[in-house]
């Protein structure tokens, strides 16, 4: 029979454990006072490390050199390992800034780096205002309640980012459904299918799109960042096939469905705590910290991965070369020795030495424009909520890596 300490590790390979946040958190909890960096040898999955401790993610984040994200940069079952590297060898695997490593990831990461710099996000700060706006009327359009998830949240920060990609509006819902397919693969509600094979079936049709969106900006450059992707030169030749489709691929899904989950998931945590909400709303100029805030009781991302590439230690636990460990994020970011009552909502948390967006040299490319997006969202919001209550069961998505909220029924007033 297994210990505590012991299901409380595998339950982090394991989707359904992040359908119940509080037993998720009181097992991470146990994990971070008993066994920080524990040995998971969890049933379908290669054996890893899970690494809890907000201090311990941070100095593995630190050191690029020591920690590789290759080969294994997420975690996923065995299968689906066996699977990603018969695909790499071939060529055809999915290679995006998360899987690669310097010199590679710098260079590659450039690319787009323009794009997201301060310059950028304060030319477009009014054109997400007013999608802002567009979506609040949106709500009010909608009558007084929705699923706030499946009727707002996705569809806002989704605009934002194909329409900096330069995509048709007429695709951006075909992008929603690939996304879901392709971060939803454990999820019976939003997945493709269960095997391998049908889950990837999702990152070949994106794959498609892209590849034929690399030749159109090519023979027609425009002004958009998928021409950027397109026509970007690295040791004075254009990016393979391969990895123009994957950098079209984390920026179009990432870039919005981690968004969405700090969107739905902040409102969620409004309406379990009004004290909170009516703080806020008094005070709207706490709104930069309660976004962040927000983006550390999510946690959208709830891991990465690294390997060792020396024998190395971990808070005094032996990772020997070619191991590997699991950074939870959610963990790191209910710290005790970091956060003051870390498990309270507080919108003016300050400091918030979050870890959400990753730290260091992966540190998370669009961060600014989470920010931006989740603070005018909620400026447009609050002035006009008048009242907000759950109209029915929350539910989350079933996920090792990325997910949140999937519905969020609400009932609400707008003036």
């Amino acid at each position: 029979m297994s210990t505590p300490v012991e299901q409380a590790g595998l339950a982090l390979a394991d989707p359904r454990s992040y359908l119940d946040e509080e037993r998720l958190h009181a097992g991470l909890a146990l994990l971070r006072r008993d066994a920080p960096v524990h040995r998971v040898d969890a049933p379908g999955y290669n054996p890893f490390w899970a690494v809890t401790k907000h201090a311990d993610i941070l100095d593995i984040e630190r050191d690029n050199v020591l920690w590789l994200n290759e080969p294994r940069p997420l975690l996923a079952t065995a299968e689906l390992d066996r699977v990603q590297e018969e695909q790499r060898a071939m060529g055809m695997g999915l290679s995006t800034l998360v899987h690669m490593d310097d010199p590679q990831h710098r260079v590659v990461r450039a690319i787009g780096a323009d794009w997201f710099r301060p310059k950028a996000m304060r030319a477009l700060q009014p054109r997400i205002d007013e999608l802002a706006h567009r979506y609040v009327d949106r709500m009010a359009e909608l009558g007084g309640g929705c699923d706030f998830v499946q009727q707002v949240a996705v569809h806002y920060p989704l605009y934002v980012i194909l329409s900096l990609l330069g995509l048709p509006e007429s695709d951006f819902a075909r992008m929603l459904k690939l996304t879901q397919e392709l971060f939803g693969g454990n999820d019976e509600e939003l997945r493709r299918g269960a095997s391998a094979e049908e889950q990837m079936a999702a990152l070949f049709e994106f794959f498609d799109y892209f590849n034929a969106l690399t030749a159109a900006r090519r023979a027609d450059p425009t002004d958009d960042l998928a021409s950027a992707i397109a026509n970007a030169r690295v040791d004075g030749a254009y990016l393979s096939d391969v990895d123009a489709a994957s950098y079209y691929v984390i920026i179009a899904t990432a870039g919005h469905d981690t968004t969405s989950s700090t969107i739905s998931g902040g409102l969620h945590a409004l309406i379990e705590n009004p004290g909170e909400l009516r703080r806020l709303k008094d005070d709207p100029g706490l709104l930069p910290l309660a976004t962040d805030e927000m983006i550390r009781w999510v946690t959208p991302v709830k891991e990465f991965m690294r390997t060792a590439t020396a024998d190395t230690e971990v808070n005094g636990v032996p990772i020997a070369e070619g191991e590997s460990v699991l950074l939870s994020y959610p963990s790191a970011n209910r710290d005790e020795d970091v956060f003051t009552d870390p498990f309270r909502f507080d919108v003016g948390r300050d400091p918030n030495k979050h870890l959400a967006f990753g730290f260091g040299v992966h540190y998370c490319l669009g961060a600014a424009l989470a920010r931006m997006e989740i603070r005018s969202l909620y400026a447009a919001l609050l002035p006009r909520l008048e009242s907000v209550e759950l109209a029915g069961t929350p539910e989350w998505t079933a996920t090792t890596f990325v997910g949140g909220l999937k519905h969020l029924p609400i009932r609400y007033t707008l003036r």
